[in-house]
C-alpha cells in the first residue's frame, strides 16, 4: 500500500508548476489531524501545501518553476525539521515529546497538492492540551492551519492564523459549541475577504436606491420601496447560496471549481454592466441563479477549512450563519451611504455608472484569468 502511495505521489508531483492559482478562494491552508489516546499519546498527520513549503524552504533546487518528487524527497529531513520547529505541543504545562516522520506521500485536494508527514507525541496523562503553531506566517501572514483533535468520544476543531497562533484544548469538555463558534467566525471572515462576493453584492446594491425612468436613473424617494427591493435581492442571494453551499459541502454536488470560479466572475461582470446598460430591471431571479454559483464558491472555502467528521452539518450551518452575518454587516454599512448619495445628481450620472464600470473591469480580468 505504501509503495502504491509512493507511485501515486511521483506522478502527482512530476511537472507540478509552483505558482498559486489566481482564484479568489485559493488560500494558504494547512491541516493538522490528530488523535489523543488514553495513554496520553498523540498520533497525527500534518498536511502542508507544496507551494507553502517552496515558499519557506525553496524546494525547487534547479529553480525551473517545477517540482519533482526527487526534489521533495531530497529535502524530506529539512521539511520534518521545519515542521518540528514550528509545532509545539504541551499538556498540563509540560512539553510533549514529539517526533516527525519524513514526507512519504502526497494528497491532492482543494485543487492543491499537499505534502503529508506523520507525527507522534507522548504527553502526560491528564491536563489541558496546548498547541502552538508558527509555520509559514513569516512568509505569508494570511496562512491558516485547520486543527482537528479528537479522542474516542469527540472532536474539537480550530483554525489558527497569524493573529491567533495558540490554542488550549480540553477534550473532556463538550466540543459542539466551540466548533459552532469557530465556523460562524470563519464564515464572517471569509465573506469579508471574498472580494468577488463583496463586489457582486455591491453591484446589486448600487441601483437599489434608484429608479429607471425614460432611459435614465432617477432617485427613488420611497424608503419603503428601497428596503423592499434590497430585502428581495438579498433574500434571493441568501437562499440560493445556502442551498448550494450545503449540497456541495455534503458532497451531493461535485462541481468543477474552475468553472464555478469562472461563473462567479461572470456573475459580477453581468451585475455591474447591467447597471450601466440595464437589460433586466427586476433582478430577483437572476440574483437567485447567480447565488447558486456563489454558494458553490463558499463551499470551496469550507472544503479548504475541513469539516469535523462527527459535526459536518453543525459546521455547515454555523459557517453559513457566519456568511449571512458578514453579508448583513456589509449591507448595513453600504445601504445608508447609498441612500444619502442617491440624493445627488453626481451619484446618478457619474458615481453609480463609474463604480459599476470599475467593478466590471475587475470582474472581466477575473473571468479571463479563470477561463
Amino acid at each position: 500500500m505504501k509503495n502504491n502511495n509512493m507511485i501515486k505521489s511521483l506522478f502527482m508531483v512530476l511537472g507540478l508548476m509552483i505558482s498559486l492559482p489566481s482564484l479568489s478562494h485559493q488560500l494558504s491552508t494547512a491541516y493538522i489531524i490528530a488523535n489523543l489516546d488514553d495513554t496520553g499519546r498523540i498520533q497525527g498527520e500534518w498536511q502542508v501545501g507544496l507551494t507553502d513549503l517552496e515558499l519557506v524552504l525553496g524546494l525547487d533546487a534547479d529553480q525551473n518553476g517545477q517540482l519533482t518528487w526527487g526534489e521533495v524527497i531530497a529535502r524530506r529531513v529539512d521539511i520534518a525539521s521545519y515542521l518540528a520547529e514550528h509545532l509545539k505541543v504541551q499538556r498540563d504545562g509540560l512539553a510533549c515529546v514529539t517526533q516527525f516522520a519524513g514526507i512519504e506521500r502526497l494528497e491532492d485536494h482543494a485543487d492543491s497538492v499537499f505534502a503529508v508527514t506523520d507525527f507522534s507525541a507522548q504527553c502526560p496523562l491528564a491536563g489541558v492540551l496546548s498547541v502552538q503553531y508558527s509555520a509559514v506566517f513569516a512568509k505569508d501572514d494570511s496562512h491558516e492551519v485547520v486543527v482537528n483533535i479528537s479522542d474516542d468520544e469527540n472532536t474539537q476543531s480550530f483554525v489558527l492564523d497569524n493573529a491567533q497562533r495558540h490554542i488550549e484544548v480540553n477534550l473532556a469538555d463538550g466540543s459542539a459549541w466551540v466548533t459552532f463558534k469557530e465556523f460562524v467566525y470563519q464564515g464572517i471572515i471569509h465573506i469579508w475577504i471574498g472580494t468577488d462576493h463583496i463586489l457582486f453584492l455591491l453591484a446589486l446594491l448600487l441601483p437599489c436606491v434608484l429608479l429607471r425612468e425614460d432611459g435614465q436613473w432617477q432617485r427613488n424617494p420611497q424608503l419603503k420601496n428601497i428596503l423592499s427591493t434590497t430585502v428581495w435581492i438579498i433574500s434571493a442571494f441568501t437562499l440560493a447560496h445556502s442551498v448550494t453551499l450545503t449540497a456541495t459541502a455534503l458532497g451531493w454536488l461535485v462541481p468543477s471549481s474552475r468553472w464555478v470560479e469562472f461563473g462567479i466572475a461572470v456573475s459580477v461582470l453581468f451585475a455591474a454592466l447591467n447597471n450601466v446598460k440595464p437589460l433586466i430591471l427586476r433582478l430577483g431571479w437572476v440574483t437567485f441563479a447567480f447565488g447558486l454559483l456563489h454558494g458553490m464558491g463558499f463551499a470551496g472555502v469550507l472544503g479548504e477549512l475541513g469539516l469535523p467528521g462527527d459535526q459536518k452539518l453543525l459546521s455547515i450551518l454555523a459557517f453559513n450563519l457566519g456568511v449571512e452575518i458578514g453579508q448583513l454587516a456589509i449591507v448595513l454599512v453600504a445601504l445608508p451611504v447609498l441612500i444619502l448619495l442617491a440624493k445627488t445628481v453626481l451619484y446618478r450620472r457619474w458615481l453609480m455608472p463609474g463604480a459599476s464600470i470599475g467593478i466590471a473591469l475587475v470582474a472581466l480580468n477575473w473571468a479571463l484569468e479563470r477561463f
